[in-house]
């Protein structure tokens, strides 16, 4: 099985998985949210977005602390069951979803609408994205306070961050082998799904830099893969509906 097709049967698990998860709350105390996910670059798809409610901040990420091994994955390998392991076994998360498109991952200048559940006491919202073109790079929210009342509304951009978990060499050889296809942009290179000890790099979760390019015809082009790095990389717009 090449990394390409194991890539994409990840998703095939996930998009199974993301419908098996139990709200926590009985159906008299939850309350719903409508809630859409917008990706605001030209050139970086997403991984379907892992949200999650729950009851106070559960510490999704911290800018200037290390990436946890869930995020790690998301943020390297679009790899999305171990963190929602980790959010599903968590006591203070009412509901744990895959927001998925009808065609993922979540490509530029495209959005996701979803439902999400709300137990007793889950008054925030958290989510992780990876950014498909990076070595480790995701978008995400950590504790976005959910609209109180029903018909309220509560919008928040996010930016990109780091994880500071790989090397960012920007050759494909060291991407998730989407990218090139999901870009437009022709390589020869297979690209890698699962993360190189080689490449790993113990940093903390720094705001990206974005994308230098300049490395060959089998590495990211900026003039295609890099963002306004002062600029939210996508927006969640959240509805109470009940």
């Amino acid at each position: 099985m090449s990394k390409r097709t194991r890539w994409t049967a990840l998703l095939a698990v996930v998009a199974t998985a993301a419908f098996l998860v139990p709200a926590a709350a009985s159906a008299g105390n939850t309350r719903t949210y409508e809630v859409t996910i917008y990706n605001l670059t030209d050139g970086q798809p997403f991984t379907p977005p892992l949200v999650a409610t729950h009851k106070q901040p559960v510490d999704l990420f911290d800018v200037g602390e290390g990436a946890s091994f869930g995020l790690k994955e998301i943020a390297e390998n679009g790899n999305l069951p171990p963190l929602k392991g980790e959010l599903e076994a968590n006591k203070h998360v009412s509901n744990v979803v895959v927001a998925l498109s009808d065609s993922p991952p979540l490509e530029q200048g495209d959005d996701v609408t979803f439902t999400i559940d709300g137990g007793p006491g889950a008054k925030w919202l958290s989510f992780a994205s990876m950014l498909i073109c990076t070595n480790d790079g995701f978008t995400g929210l950590d504790g976005l306070r959910l609209p109180k009342k029903v018909g309220d509304t509560v919008s928040a951009g996010s930016f990109a961050y780091d994880a500071g978990t790989e090397t960012n060499t920007e050759m494909f050889s060291d991407i998730v082998p989407p990218c090139p296809p999901l870009t437009g942009v022709e390589t020869m290179v297979e690209g890698s799904g699962t993360s190189n000890s080689a490449l790993a790099e113990g940093g903390v979760i720094t705001h990206h830099d974005g994308v230098v390019g300049g490395l060959g015809d089998d590495a990211l082009v900026a003039s295609v893969h890099d963002w306004d790095t002062g600029a939210p990389v996508a927006m969640i717009s959240i509805t109470r509906t009940n």
